[in-house]
């Protein structure tokens, strides 16, 4: 049969102890967590740890951001940027591809209205300029 009493450690001379229960001069340990050990393999990390580390912190491709504003603020050099953006991305891992793509797609659809709108506009003027010269017309006077 086991003895299930507790066994408590020993006061210091007086009695006194601190808040703790603690004898005074008793410093506790600080806690390490042990690392649990399989029983077929290398140990493994604490609770709360990463098994290999934080992973790396990929960053923003600078290109890709330049992209998305210039899209809005001059089309041509989003496109330009974005598809720049794009190929660095490739190479380096970055982040930011759906940014580059979304700058590449903004500047096109800006480019294709505003080479419509010049296309009428010119057009309008043409067309203008025609009716002003025409011999036919003749103006009240």
């Amino acid at each position: 049969m086991t003895n299930f009493e507790p066994t408590y450690p020993p006061r210091a001379p007086g009695g006194q102890s601190d808040p703790g229960g603690h004898p005074q001069g008793y410093q506790q340990p600080p806690y390490q967590q042990q690392a649990y050990q399989r029983p077929d393999g290398p140990p493994q990390p604490g609770y709360g740890q990463p098994p290999y580390g934080a992973p790396p912190q990929r960053g923003t491709n600078a290109l890709a951001i330049l992209a998305i504003v210039f899209a809005f603020v001059f089309a041509p050099l989003g496109i330009v940027f974005g598809s720049m953006a794009r190929n660095q991305i490739k190479n380096t891992g970055e982040e930011g591809s759906g940014l580059a793509l979304a700058g590449i797609i903004v500047g096109s659809i800006i480019c294709a209205i505003l080479l419509v709108y010049f296309i009428f506009f010119a057009l309008f003027i043409g067309a203008a300029i025609d009716t002003i010269n025409d011999p036919r017309l003749t103006f009240p006077t």
